[in-house]
């Protein structure tokens, strides 16, 4: 792998305490809120496990290994040091793929990035319904009376979470980290008071407990093993946040607060079970004193809104990213931070998810139910995770590389494990994200084909420059003063817009300038190489600028920085920019369907100018009609 980025330390040191204590708000929610109903999964949702020494121990034992494995040993050591420039996720990971592993099947391992882009978005939309409503699930503990009131007051929770979102996601961990600050402290608190009772269940960190569990439970073993599951579907997100903090931070919340404080809870959990097999029903809720039940739920609830937040940061980070490369229209992408520009905000997909949640939490109505949902779309991300980083450490040559890439195949079993496991759950509601991700990944698709075809057909009415300039040297058209700027993605013919104005009006600007921006598969393009100035004849100039998928192309202010080779001031120049009108027309090609679910989504998407931060009063729009 390439030399360290930001991400893999940079983080200055004043600043990775303050980060840490966001991260914890931001990054571990999902994660953090797992024991509200993981241990309650293993035994209540798979027949033929009861409650003894044995199956607890068991149990607590594939927690225990899971958590150190999947999370400590994969993506907190592996995988955040597997950045694309800073940046996480299965996207940013599948482009730093291709870019440094090109191979004959890079289709295909573009394709298996898109899928698990596509299923992480399922996941957006599962952990804020299943984390608030198991929260709220403790109303019912306190008094049966309140069971009624569970299912509002988590669409109300959820509702206001989402309407947060747009404070941003550094604003949000500055305000949630001491609160789950505090919910990492009471479950570590809950965990050694029970711990103290029982302290037989800290055997449990003996592998062997894990193998005498699937020898003596082969039957339903790998049903539990799903379940247990549910106890690292964090770690995905963990890894999608990591732009928003950077890997030090990340990593020293994780060990230091994170994962103490969750094993204290779960071997708390199991304690209580061997002391009362019938607390089963809710042994999260009933470790805690009477006293502190109806304190606890808040705390729960709070705790589960925020850990909603760290799919839902995820999300939008992805949403960039796919925009950027062309796999999304273009929507509203607004920036919430100055100085880590991975912390942004779509409001667009941030209500899209709301409307989702909100329906998915109505038709399951409990966090028992939404289990069997939960887990499916999450680890098909994980292993196509694990696919991506062996096919990028396959070869390396140093040691700790080598040594990375035998844990990753190692671990790749076990990724697998979880996804078999998992399989028993699509009849019972594992089907959800499975659609939902086909359905996400459907439209990427159509969209990415749609453009190629409109593009091939627009770029037939483009000219190649000798041709240009013999055309206006032949037939020299009227000059008005003034600069006008043409963006195209074609950076070495003219422009249709620019051939179609001539033609139209016979007349060019005084000072006339191509512009192109062209996205490479990395976040961000360093300053001394991201414009390109070429004169292509007396007043005839084209501008090429360079930008990294994260990065937002302000078109005026690229073209001020490309000022200096400029011999012209561009402050009031005027953007012709293309609008064309879509329609079908040739029953070649794709499926009508998806002809008309592109046309839908061209008519939906944001105005370009928006996109490119023109301002609509400089902007003159050149139409045409083109078929698909």
């Amino acid at each position: 792998m390439r030399a360290p980025s930001p991400a893999d330390g940079g983080t200055p040191a004043a600043a990775t305490l303050p980060l840490s204590v966001a991260a914890i708000g931001v990054v571990f929610g999902d994660i953090g809120t797992s024991p509200l109903y993981a241990l309650r999964a293993c035994f209540s949702d798979v027949a033929g496990v009861s409650v003894n020494e044995s199956t607890v121990l068991g149990i607590l034992s594939l927690v225990f290994w899971s958590l150190a494995l999947v999370i400590s040993v994969k993506y907190v050591g592996i995988m955040l040091r597997a950045d694309n420039h800073g940046e996480g996720g299965v996207l940013a990971l599948t482009t730093r793929v291709l870019n440094e592993r090109p191979m004959q099947g890079a289709a295909a391992i573009a394709t298996l990035g898109l899928i698990g882009c596509a299923l992480f978005y399922g996941d957006g939309v599962i952990t804020p319904a299943i984390t608030v409503l198991g929260a709220i699930e403790g109303l019912s503990i306190v008094t049966p009376a309140f069971e009624r009131t569970v299912l509002p007051l988590s669409i109300i929770a959820l509702v206001w979470l989402f309407a947060l979102q747009r404070r941003g996601t550094g604003a949000i961990g500055r305000l949630f980290g001491p609160i789950m600050l505090v919910w990492f402290v009471v479950l570590a608190a809950l965990g050694v008071r029970s711990i103290v009772l029982h302290p037989v269940v800290l055997a449990a960190v003996n592998p062997l407990y894990a193998l005498a569990f699937f020898a003596e439970h082969s039957v339903v073993a790998f049903a539990v093993f799903g379940a247990v599951f549910l106890a690292v579907t964090g770690g995905e997100a963990l890894y999608s946040d990591l732009g928003h903090f950077g890997r030090r931070p990340i990593a020293l919340a994780w060990y230091v607060v994170v994962w103490p404080c969750l094993l204290l809870n779960y071997f708390g959990q199991g304690s209580l079970l061997l002391a009362s097999p019938q607390a089963i029903v809710n042994p999260f809720y009933l470790l805690a004193p009477d006293w502190a039940l109806m304190p606890l739920v808040v705390l729960a609830t709070a705790a589960s809104i925020i850990a909603s937040q760290a799919v839902i940061s995820g999300v939008f980070a992805i949403t960039q990213q796919c925009q950027r490369l062309g796999y999304i229209p273009r929507v509203r992408i607004m920036h919430s931070s100055a100085v880590l520009i991975g912390q942004v905000y779509v409001p667009a997909v941030n209500w899209l998810i709301c409307i989702a949640t909100v329906g998915l939490a109505i038709g399951f109505g409990s966090s028992a139910r939404l289990t069997h949902a939960y887990g499916v779309g999450v680890s098909c991300t994980m292993l196509i995770n694990g696919v991506l980083i062996l096919v990028l450490l396959w070869g390396a040559r140093q040691r700790s590389e080598r040594l990375q890439l035998v844990l990753v195949c190692a671990l790749f079993a076990v990724d697998a494990a979880f996804v078999i496991s998992n399989l028993d759950k699509v009849p019972t509601g594992g089907w959800f994200p499975i659609v939902f991700g086909l359905a996400v990944f459907g439209v990427m698709r159509t969209w990415q084909r749609g453009r190629l075809v409109v593009t091939e057909k627009m770029r037939r009415e483009e000219r190649p420059v000798p041709w240009f300039l013999q055309k206006i040297e032949q037939e020299p058209p009227v000059r008005v003063p003034g600069v006008a700027v043409f963006a195209t993605s074609n950076t070495t013919g003219i422009p249709r817009t620019l051939v179609r104005n001539l033609k139209m009006n016979g007349v060019m600007h005084e000072h006339t300038i191509i512009f192109s921006a062209i996205t490479e598969r990395v976040p961000r393009v360093s300053e001394g190489s991201r414009i390109k100035v070429q004169t292509l004849a007396p007043g005839l100039y084209r501008v090429v600028a360079r930008l990294g998928f994260m990065e937002f192309p302000e078109v005026p202010k690229l073209l001020r920085a490309a000022q200096p080779w400029l011999p012209v001031r561009t402050d009031d120049a005027v953007y012709f920019l293309g609008r064309d009108d879509i329609v079908i027309g040739t029953p070649r090609g794709m499926h009508r369907w998806r002809k008309k679910l592109f046309l839908f989504l061209a008519r939906n998407s944001q105005y370009a100018a928006s996109s490119f931060g023109i301002p609509p009063s400089r902007v003159m729009e050149v139409g045409g009609q083109v078929e698909i």
